[in-house]
């Protein structure tokens, strides 16, 4: 029997939910949610375990990495030229912030270096908005963005290639921070600014790469997010989203950013979808920090983050 919500037939809706195919389209949509979250929440992590210093500008560099790769594309350069001159602006930049903001702040405590990004963050968004306009922009550097159908799953290609590009961007970081002396410098130099700067370690040129190697990551972000939903400067929200992530998956893991965004994907679409006609809906917009508020009471150093233990 047809039920009439609204004027909407619902009973069709109810029996698609039902369905073993629509609950795997739900998951799978959470998956890859959750994979584009955690490409924004590795740039957090990158730079924390370089620093010590949360890093509240990285939503912004992925809105500025995203805007001046459209920008480019807007103005005839190729594509491939295109992300070699983003890639470029987003090196250069990590400089001027080394050179501006982090050098002059060295041995000072992580709450002024955390005030420096969140200034940061109103001047990238400044500067970006007076150098490519305010305009929402679609990004198209030749990602297919149709569906297809496996088993009775819709399956997007686009979502796809971010899940993809995620898993590579993992393997890649964490046999970087384990494997290679850079790695190790980068752990040294987050744990003591003044012992790494003592045996050797050049705090500077550290800095400038792995700001350097988070701004290639919010390239990588923007054209995923931008791609998906167009290049707006709502896409610096994306920050919001990416703190329950680093919460639950800790602030110095790369493995736990993609685990935390799993969960949080997953979970948010899943109690949208099920849940949501309960209590009125909405449910995706507040539950990733309900979560990360658990976490916060029960196991505040996230599942893969270090336990810090304070002798006194």
């Amino acid at each position: 029997m047809t039920e009439l919500v609204y004027g909407i037939a619902v009973a069709p809706f109810k029996d698609m939910v039902g369905s073993p195919a629509f609950f795997a389209e739900v998951l799978i949509g959470g998956v890859f949610a959750g994979l584009m979250y955690s490409l924004v929440a590795l740039g957090f992590v990158l730079i924390f375990k370089a620093s010590g210093v949360f890093n509240f500008a990285q939503g912004v560099m992925v809105l500025f990495a995203a805007l001046t790769l459209v920008g480019l594309l807007e103005r005839g350069v190729p594509v491939v030229a295109a992300l070699v001159l983003t890639t470029g602006v987003m090196v250069a930049l990590a400089w001027a912030i080394e050179r501006v903001v982090l050098r002059p702040l060295v041995n000072q405590e992580h709450i002024i270096l955390f005030m420096a990004t969140i200034g940061l963050t109103f001047f990238l968004e400044g500067f970006g908005e007076m150098v490519w306009g305010a305009n929402v922009k679609k990004l198209d550097i030749g990602l297919p963005d149709r569906s297809f159908i496996v088993a009775g799953v819709q399956i997007n290609q686009l979502e796809m290639s971010a899940a993809a590009t995620a898993a590579i961007l993992v393997t890649v970081l964490g046999v970087f921070f384990q494997r290679t002396r850079v790695g190790r410098a980068l752990r040294a130099v987050a744990d003591d600014h003044e012992a790494a700067l003592s045996i050797g370690i050049p705090l500077k040129t550290i800095w400038i790469i792995v700001w350097s190697v988070a701004g290639i990551v919010a390239i990588v972000a923007g054209i995923m997010w931008g791609a998906k939903s167009g290049v707006q400067f709502s896409l610096s929200l994306i920050a919001l989203k990416s703190l329950p992530v680093l919460i639950l998956g800790g602030f110095t893991s790369v493995p736990g950013a993609i685990v935390g965004g799993l969960i949080i994907g997953v979970g948010e679409k899943v109690g949208e979808v099920y849940w949501g006609p309960l209590v009125g809906g909405a449910i995706e917009n507040w539950f990733a920090y309900v979560l990360a508020l658990a976490f916060l009471l029960v196991r505040p150093q996230g599942l893969f983050g270090e336990k810090i233990i304070e002798r006194v």
